[in-house]
């Protein structure tokens, strides 16, 4: 899940990387109060919104004091790529001498953590890594090292001032210790009063949250909200053809013969061993309420999944798409007896039910 800027803030400041004083306001109104008057008359708004690019669209504005009131409304009125502004984070506006990047993420080809470090940041870092990889200095750090060795902080560094190190460190145990799989600090800048983290952007691992103490996953849409509910395994995708299956492997394969048959997936959905009939009910009512579903395929194997479960779970669903099946093992016979009486099609292979869908979707 990836936090806000004004949480992942207060997490790096936790571990003792300066970042700007500011506070967080939810309307206009909050300043009534007063309670950015302490930040000194140049302040930055900025909309507390998961997108990215949010400088250029329009979700950071200067002001001072006295435009502040009107700048913080003009702001909380308006849509940053579609998202409307519910928070915003007034900060100092801080002396900027030069902007650094650093990054901290997972690199699964190696199990460690890979550290970025460029002389320049901002907007512009993607054209920099990508017209001149050499300008990001790259180390590779054991997560089980509590610290990162000091003789990478110093070839990571480069000429940058040596406060940045102690930044990139705390930066690192932040990282581990959160269980992140992404930590940013784009730019990283160097005032006249030391180093600051201008902007931070922080992404815990789902399957960490609650041990981090969070209780909601935000970036589920309502319809992931519901399947983990029930307990799904449940990925949104962008095609016309709905897609169950019990057991990862199996639904996988189907996504991968929708494709070679030049079809598109609208989701992958992992009911699970043992699906009784109120639990495929679910799955299928919830796969057809994506609207742009045409046809759904269920594919499934029955081990301790009974077919004739599923088959009246997906009779009780009674979705307007065509469904498609193809079923397996244990009460396979009545299961398919009870399909066919209600006028589903079925298949006796997972081919020829994936280029029966596919086809269903033209």
């Amino acid at each position: 899940m990836k936090l806000l800027e004004y949480e992942a803030k207060k997490i790096f400041g936790s571990y003792g990387i300066p970042v700007p004083r500011g506070v967080l306001i939810h309307s206009p109104e909050d300043l009534e109060s007063g309670v950015a008057e302490s930040l000194g008359d140049g302040v930055v708004l900025k909309a507390q919104v998961d997108v990215g690019g949010r400088g250029k669209a329009g979700g950071i504005l200067m002001a001072d004091q006295g435009s502040l009131a009107g700048t913080a409304r003009d702001l909380f009125g308006r849509e940053i790529k579609g998202i409307p502004v519910r928070e915003v984070l007034v900060e100092e506006r801080i002396s900027i001498e030069h902007e650094y990047y650093v990054s901290i993420a997972i690199d699964r080809s190696s199990r460690k953590a890979l550290i970025l470090f460029a002389d320049s940041g901002g907007v512009e870092i993607e054209s920099v890594a990508r017209e001149n990889p050499d300008a990001l200095r790259k180390a590779s750090v054991p997560v089980i090292l509590h610290d990162v060795p000091a003789f990478m902080l110093r070839e990571l560094r480069g000429d940058a001032p040596k406060e940045v190190e102690k930044v990139i460190n705390r930066l690192y145990r932040a990282f581990c210790e959160k269980d992140a799989l992404l930590a940013e600090i784009n730019p990283l800048v160097s005032t006249p009063s030391g180093i600051v983290a201008a902007d931070a952007k922080l992404i815990v691992d789902d399957n960490a949250l609650k041990r981090q103490g969070i209780e909601q996953n935000r970036d589920l849409s309502e319809r992931e909200r519901v399947a983990e509910e029930h307990g799904f395994s449940y990925v949104e995708l962008d095609g016309e053809i709905g897609v169950i299956g019990n057991g990862a492997g199996l639904t996988m394969a189907t996504l991968d013969l929708i494709e070679f048959y030049h079809g598109k997936a609208a989701n992958f959905l992992d009911v699970g061993g043992g699906a009784d009939q109120e639990r495929v009910r679910h799955a299928v009512s919830l796969v057809a309420g994506v609207s742009s579903v045409r046809v759904i395929i269920v594919n499934l194997l029955g081990g301790i999944t009974r077919c004739d479960d599923v088959a009246r779970g997906i009779v009780e669903a009674g979705v307007h798409q065509q469904i498609i099946v193809r079923l397996a093992g244990t009460n396979e016979d009545l299961g398919k007896e009870i399909l066919a009486g209600k006028g589903y099609r079925m298949m006796d292979s997972m081919e020829d039910a994936v280029r029966a869908a596919v086809e269903e979707s033209r």
